[in-house]
């Protein structure tokens, strides 16, 4: 995924709409909106860099979706959608965090098969 994608993916994530990051960074929403287009321009470094301080992301993820690792576990080592499922992960009773166990258990036992 480029940067368009990790942008909305992350926006997504937060719950932050375009005009809320126009007006925390100072970018013109238009400006935003053309990085977000399919055919979008890519922001400069500069840009990018705003854009990631309010994001609380680096330039990294936003450019490549993956962080470098810091041999720390730290969730902002992740991506918005393995961060979304730990969030609602969290949220669930000790029985349903068994029955999701239980479910990616059979999804990689299955894989597995399929990789033989």
């Amino acid at each position: 995924m480029g940067f368009r994608e990790n942008l909305k993916s992350e926006l997504s994530f937060q719950g932050i709409l375009v005009k809320e990051l126009s007006a925390q960074t100072g970018i013109k929403k238009r400006t935003i909106d053309n990085y977000l287009r399919e055919k979008g321009n890519v922001p400069s470094v500069e840009i990018a860099v705003k854009i990631a301080e309010v994001l609380n992301v680096s330039v990294e993820y936003l450019v490549t979706g993956k962080e470098r690792k810091t041999g720390l576990d730290n969730s902002e080592n992740y991506s918005a959608d393995v961060r979304l499922l730990a969030k609602k992960i969290s949220k669930m009773n000790e029985n349903e965090k068994k029955l999701v166990t239980v479910i990616i258990d059979e999804i990689e036992r299955q894989a597995d098969l399929n990789n033989r």
